[in-house]
């Protein structure tokens, strides 16, 4: 059979024709022989996210941002997600834009959730959710790190203008008055201190002998604290407690007028009797050394014994009266 001029320039149309579909649709990123699945995602800013961006599943392509536009009801960018895989993707999964890193593009990582077992069927709408990347979590963290910076060399800076204005020039001479004051101290305390040790080398002697003695001294006290310790100082300090308790009950009786030299020590007759009868011994006392021929009269011859003669001012009398 043969073909006709015809036929062929139709086939050729044809192919070309094919061709420039095929062509086209893989300049746009789309293969024609693959076969997708279509989602899509809504954002608030896709500022870095391009046409052609990667999409990934834990890190392995899966798929690439076919188109991005502008929904004209809600004003937030409608992203269009090309996907050739056939993993399960639940309805709750979420669509993440992040920054693999400083000079690569941002991409779009979806993070299945298993938990959800209703799956995504095509040209449906995943969640979507922007991650911080690498330059923006940095900027983030050095932002409070700037505002101290700036705290501090304000505070440096007014710390200098405060030093600037103690140090002028009579403060520069006191500060060097007092380190060269300060430097005659140790100066002095050195030579001090070189002092104290040739008196320490002197002495060396008598410091080792004061030690040794100490060290004795130390020894007995050690042995009169165990001398101490076997005495059985309780025992003593009991009977002790138990004597004063004794004595303090006696002083209460004889203050009380209890017992015989109670009633000694209280009886305010018993004390006028024994000064009444110490008065009388007194005078008896006197009596006999100023007339003793009273009380003893010696008659050789046998006289008649001289009868007694009241003495005029007779103490007694009168005391017994």
């Amino acid at each position: 059979m043969k073909l006709t001029r015809e036929i062929k320039t139709a086939i050729l149309v044809i192919a070309t024709i094919l061709l420039f579909i095929w062509g086209y649709s893989f300049l746009k990123g789309r293969d024609l022989f693959t076969n997708y699945k279509t989602f899509y995602v809504e954002y608030d800013n896709v500022e870095g996210l391009a046409k052609s961006a990667p999409v990934t599943i834990n890190g392995l392509t899966v798929g690439k941002v076919s188109s991005i536009t502008l929904s004209e009801n809600t004003g937030k960018l409608l992203v269009e997600l090309q996907l050739k895989t056939d993993f399960p993707i639940s309805k709750s999964s979420i669509a993440a834009i992040y920054e693999p890193g400083f000079i690569a593009g941002k991409q779009i990582a979806i993070y299945p959730n298993f938990s959800d077992k209703t799956i995504a069927v095509d040209g449906q709408q995943l969640q979507g959710k922007i991650k911080l990347g690498l330059t923006a979590s940095v900027s983030e963290k050095l932002i409070p790190i700037q505002k101290k910076l700036e705290k501090i060399m304000v505070n440096t800076d007014n710390l200098i203008t405060g030093i600037n204005n103690v140090l002028d020039k009579k403060g520069q001479e006191n500060l060097k008055t007092s380190l060269s004051e300060l430097s005659k101290t140790i100066a002095q305390f050195h030579k001090a201190s070189s002092s104290l040790n040739t008196i320490l080398d002197d002495n060396k002697g008598q410091i080792k002998g004061v030690v040794t003695n100490f060290n004795k001294i130390s020894s007995d006290f050690s042995k009169i604290s165990d001398s101490l310790n076997k005495a059985d100082l309780g025992k003593t300090a009991k009977n002790l407690q138990k004597t004063l308790a004794n004595v303090d009950k006696l002083m209460a009786n004889l203050q009380a007028g209890k017992g015989t030299m109670g009633k000694i020590l209280n009886d305010e007759s018993l004390y006028n009797n024994l000064s009444k009868t110490s008065k009388e011994l007194e005078l008896l006392l006197q009596d006999v050394r100023l007339h003793p021929t009273r009380y003893v009269n010696v008659s050789l011859f046998g006289k008649k014994n001289k009868p007694y003669v009241e003495p005029v001012n007779d103490t007694v009398t009168k005391v017994k009266n």
